[in-house]
Order: C-alpha cells, then sequence, then structure tokens
C-alpha cells in the first residue's frame, strides 16, 4: 500500500491526525510526497493492526551445531 491508500484506509487525513497527534496539514504533506514518516507508520501498523493485516511471523534460527 502507498501513503495515499494507508491514510484512506485508516479514515483519512483527519482521522490520521488525531490517530498521530498532529497536525492535518502534516499528513497532508505525507500524501504529497506519498510517504509516511518511518516511526510514524511504525505508530500506525501497533496502533491499527487491522488495516495493515497480521505482522509476518519470524522465522526460527536453525539450530548451532557442536561438530568441530
Amino acid at each position: 500500500m502507498n501513503a495515499n491508500q494507508i491514510i484512506d484506509a485508516l479514515g483519512g487525513t483527519f482521522a490520521v491526525a488525531r490517530l498521530c497527534n498532529v497536525k492535518p496539514p502534516s499528513v497532508s504533506e505525507w500524501r504529497r510526497n506519498n510517504e509516511i514518516p518511518d516511526a510514524r507508520l511504525q505508530f500506525l501498523k501497533l496502533a491499527r493492526p487491522d488495516v495493515f493485516g497480521p505482522a509476518p511471523e519470524a522465522k526460527p534460527q536453525g539450530e548451532v551445531s557442536d561438530a568441530a
């Protein structure tokens, strides 16, 4: 999803601004630049996982061999 799609899915510019505790012009700038700042995007993913879907599961690390 691009920034516009994410913002729309979250309820629009004003809803995202309210959620992130920023002013709407900041979110409008994200739309214009098609880029949500990394810290805000991480927050949005945690705050609204329903919009982003389940987090990918980490793959287990392989076992360490004792063989020398």
